[in-house]
């Protein structure tokens, strides 16, 4: 069951949140490697088989399992404050900063009593930071977090000092303690500042998605207004005209309000003329604007068959609809790599297939009049169409519009005398 809620909620996120989801789990395996090496690698060959060096090498083995817990524990909020959409709670550090004081207090303690070899040693002293520096470096700027691996190396220098480390070791001390640093800031930080980059990629072209209705709606007002702006001003004049007219009893105010009922009637044709402007589909158009669309969303996306540019126009429309719908159903409910466009003719009939391989996300049903399937299914309706739509059972998911489409028919050829 938890394998299947694990399935179900990688699913569930979109392509943006699996990338992030997948850095934070590489981040978070980070720190156990370098501890399940550079701890253990010291206790099989330079610890000294003594009672008190194996008993300092076991307590630092866990000290450093616990830093790697702790890290993983603040991945996610020290991720969070790093893209700004929380602030790190600060007393989330207080155990990580004590764990790494015991994780370079006990290899300066095997160092005093001579427990261990100067190999080993510099392999512990690498490892001691990294956990620590894991949630530090996303919650700081990078020259503060270069300013802080400078001051821990030189305050592990001086410790290992006092416990009688000289020369050429002692010296070692601080490119080690470096090294650790500067390899979380290098694998860690760009990671945080790629998602970063793709989060406000994505707000941005929810922002260009959002302008282009908005400007859309303007256009649509300003061809309403065109539309019945002067007739309604026409009809506001001459309905006060006759009803001055008639108020005097003339005969003329009869004229005025058949001629009201002249322009209201045009004008009711001339929104029918805009609307249908803005709800007809042209097929050609479509195919490619959805080609366009999903090859620019990152999915492979191929249109075979015949183009339709012979087909009556309602029939047009209609699989143009259709073509549109199914192009913002792979996009929205969909993870497909591969989505195809057929388009073909039996006789006299016409077939629209849409195929992708994301045959496990779901399919939009939206029951709201002329959108969603339902609403394709009426637009095909009035044409004695039909839609299929669903798994065909081989991991890919599949959109069927059937039209028929009568072919004229040609009586015999006369013979020529």
């Amino acid at each position: 069951m938890r394998v299947r809620d694990w399935r179900r909620g990688w699913q569930e996120r979109d392509k943006l949140q699996r990338i992030e989801l997948y850095s934070r789990f590489t981040v978070s395996v980070i720190p156990w490697i370098f501890a399940l090496s550079w701890d253990l690698a010291p206790v099989s060959s330079d610890i000294r088989r003594d009672p008190l060096p194996l008993a300092l090498s076991g307590v630092l083995l866990l000290v450093s399992l616990g830093q790697c817990v702790l890290s993983n524990r603040n991945v996610k909020p020290s991720y969070d404050h790093c893209l700004g959409r929380s602030v790190f709670p600060r007393r989330r550090l207080v155990a990580p900063s004590a764990l790494l004081v015991l994780g370079l207090g006990l290899p300066a303690t095997l160092c005093g009593v001579g427990g261990i070899d100067d190999d080993g040693l510099l392999l512990l002293v690498m490892n001691a930071p990294v956990a620590f520096a894991i949630t530090q470096v996303l919650l700081v700027p990078v020259r503060t977090f270069l300013v802080q691996s400078l001051v821990l190396a030189a305050l592990t220098t001086g410790l290992f000092a006092a416990v009688g480390l000289r020369g050429g070791m002692l010296a070692g001390v601080v490119p080690a303690t470096l090294f650790g640093c500067l390899l979380v800031l290098v694998s860690v930080r760009p990671s945080v500042w790629s998602l970063s980059v793709m989060w406000q990629a994505e707000k941005a072209r929810d922002l260009q998605a959002r302008l282009a209705v908005a400007e859309e709606r303007l256009r649509f007002g300003r061809d309403m207004h065109d539309v019945l702006g002067r007739n309604l001003a026409v009809i506001a004049l001459k309905s006060e005209l006759a009803v001055e007219l008639a108020q005097r009893g003339r005969a003329e105010a009869v004229d005025q309000m058949v001629e009201v009922q002249r322009i209201a009637r045009a004008s009711q044709q001339e929104v029918r003329d805009v609307v249908r402007g803005y709800r007809e589909a042209d097929l050609r158009t479509e195919l490619t604007g959805a080609q366009s669309v999903l090859r620019a969303a990152g999915i492979e996306c191929g249109i075979e068959g015949d183009s339709g540019a012979e087909l009556p126009a309602p029939v047009q429309s209609a699989l143009g609809w259709v073509v549109r719908e199914a192009a913002t159903n792979v996009l929205r409910h969909g993870d497909p790599r591969r989505c195809t466009i057929r388009l073909g003719a039996t006789a006299d009939t016409v077939v629209l297939d849409v195929e992708n391989d994301g045959a496990g996300a779901p399919v939009a049903t939206a029951g709201a009049r002329g959108s969603g399937l339902a609403g394709l299914r009426e637009r095909l309706g009035t044409l004695d169409g039909s839609l299929d739509a669903g798994p065909t059972g081989n991991g890919l998911f599949r959109l069927t519009a059937t039209i028929p489409v009568p072919r004229p028919r040609t009586g015999p050829l006369k013979e020529e005398r």
